[in-house]
């Protein structure tokens, strides 16, 4: 995988929420800086392999 697709969302609590396109991969924070920050993190954790880790993290703000 080259790329992963983010949908994010504002939150009715406040701050944004991310969901990963065709994976299981959601995160939220208070704000679009903090978000990119978690959002990296989750691809992290998602993917420990390198090689199997998407190299593009696009994130599609609605």
């Amino acid at each position: 995988m080259t790329e992963i697709v983010f949908l994010v969302e504002d939150d009715p609590d406040g701050g944004y929420t991310a969901r990963a396109l065709g994976e299981s991969i959601f995160t939220q924070a208070d704000d679009i800086n903090a978000l990119r920050e978690m959002v990296r993190d989750a691809v992290h954790c998602h993917f420990p392999d390198e090689h199997s880790r998407p190299k593009i993290i696009r994130l599609h703000i609605v």
